[in-house]
């Protein structure tokens, strides 16, 4: 018979995970979620128009108006884009799409953030114990549980990274866009090097791979990569699986770019080759991303490139023609899909002349 006080009442575990869920939410957000989407527009003095359209701007499915899904933290950030647009300092259109450009950041930001740290918490061993039918790139529940609850004692450590990236990255892209504005630049895009790097017989290793041993081989292939751009001052705009698209604003970073990324990918021998392809011209630069022709040659020139190998179009090669260090070689002229004739050349680092005539002469 259980003496009294020590009796214990166990609760089903959908029960106990949405506690948990509770408890990580107040923690975060400062209470738990008692408003519904009235409460919310009525506490900012907004119409629910206009409140649907900034919950919807950040991402999160539209809500039945009897939900309790809002926090004060929600009031607060809608009160403040209110002000905003009251003040005068946007209209409602930019307000909406400075609220989704922070979503769509931040969003990509939160997931990548709780994977590693459940990656970083899992038990040394567990990919090996796992076989191919069970590794499936999804943390135990216990992991989930234990980095949940790490990611949010921390938030209120890591917010200032966050601040301070975002402050030092807006630094630079008004610099970036004050530079492009200067009088002597032309008015119809900006002029960049694009490259694409891409891994060889990616799909074949899909076919072959545990999905926890795919998500090993892409986080290192876009740390390397992301290392070797921003290392030479170029930016990485997005990258997708197998591929990055990075741009630089002159022809000799990129060009140290694209054979680092090849010279480098071939040394590791987690990664497959890549092949790089990289066009020099005026870029439209929009939400992040960049397009063009000039995007669009790169890609088809890295199609066609060779495996461990680097293709440039023939605005780079003539930009590059008198950089120390690189050598061209023009290839057969072509017919690219939807770009039409090109004359692509082969990059790579320039031999020391002096050496090679000693070694011949040996």
């Amino acid at each position: 018979m259980a003496k009294p006080g020590r009796h214990r009442v166990t609760r089903p575990a959908e029960e106990r995970d949405g506690a948990g869920r509770d408890a990580i939410e107040a923690k975060l957000l400062g209470r738990a979620a008692t408003m519904g989407r009235r409460d919310v527009s009525r506490g900012a003095q907004v119409s629910l128009l206009s409140a649907r359209k900034f919950w919807h701007a950040l991402g999160f499915p539209l809500v039945r108006d009897e939900d309790a899904m809002f926090t004060e933290a929600d009031l607060m950030a809608l009160k403040g884009v209110a002000r905003l647009v009251r003040e005068g300092e946007f209209d409602e259109p930019t307000a909406l799409a400075m609220t989704r450009a922070f979503a769509r950041t931040t969003d990509r930001l939160a997931v990548w953030q709780t994977q590693l740290m459940a990656e970083a918490l899992a038990p040394p061993g567990a990919e090996a114990a796992l076989d191919e039918a069970d590794a499936r790139a999804v943390p135990a529940p216990e992991v989930a549980q234990a980095a949940a609850q790490r990611l949010a004692e921390l938030a209120d450590d890591l917010e200032p990274l966050l601040v301070y990236a975002w402050r030092r990255h807006l630094t630079a892209a008004i610099s970036r866009m004050l530079a492009d504005a200067a009088p002597d630049e032309p008015r119809h895009g900006v002029t960049r090097v694009v490259g694409f790097a891409d891994l060889v017989s990616f799909t074949a290793l899909v076919r072959r791979m545990t999905e926890r041993q795919l998500a090993v081989m892409v986080q290192r292939f876009e740390a390397l990569a992301t290392d070797i751009v921003t290392a030479h001052g170029g930016r990485v705009i997005k990258t997708v699986g197998d591929e990055i698209l990075f741009v630089t604003i002159g022809s000799a970073p990129a060009a140290a770019v694209a054979l680092d990324l090849v010279e480098t990918m071939a040394e590791d021998d987690l990664l497959p080759d890549v092949r790089v392809g990289m066009a020099y011209g005026p870029v439209l630069s929009r939400l992040g991303d960049v397009f063009g022709t000039t995007v669009n040659r790169a890609s088809r020139l890295t199609s066609v490139a060779p495996p461990g190998g680097v293709l440039v179009d023939d605005a780079l090669a003539a930009s590059l023609a008198s950089v120390s260090g690189f050598e061209m070689t023009a290839l057969r002229r072509r017919s690219l899909r939807g770009i039409g004739q090109v004359t692509p050349s082969a990059l790579r680092r320039a031999r020391d002349r002096r050496t090679t005539t000693r070694e011949d002469e040996e």
